[in-house]
């Protein structure tokens, strides 16, 4: 089992800057990949990035340029940067991590407003 608890999310205006963090705790050995997805209101959830123990990232096409994620495998933690941030941006965003085994993680959900 893996337990995440993400941080960092806000109200902020469109243009501004957030970082997102999550921490994980338990069967961190199982872990491959971390990832951050996010939901906005009446719509599915959906990947933003996610970075490989490698080091190796994919970023949505809707995020490249303005968000990075970034990991410390030695903390357990991936974070995410998100810069020139814009309305439709606003969604709770979920940590996700990805084990050896197949089975998914997922973090209770932080809430990013953006506002006009």
């Amino acid at each position: 089992q893996v337990q995440l608890v993400e941080s960092g999310g806000s109200l902020v205006q469109a243009g501004g800057s957030l970082r997102l963090s999550c921490a994980a705790s338990g069967s961190i050995s199982s872990i491959n990949t971390m990832g951050w997805y996010r939901q906005a209101p009446g719509k599915q959830r959906e990947l933003v990035a996610y970075i490989a123990r490698s080091g190796s990232t994919n970023y949505a096409n809707s995020v490249k340029g303005r968000f990075t994620i970034s990991r410390d495998n030695a903390k357990n933690t991936v974070s995410l940067q998100m810069n020139s941030l814009k309305p439709e941006d606003t969604a709770v965003y979920y940590c996700m991590c990805g084990s050896y085994s197949g089975i998914n993680y997922w973090g209770k959900g932080t809430l990013v407003t953006v506002s006009s």
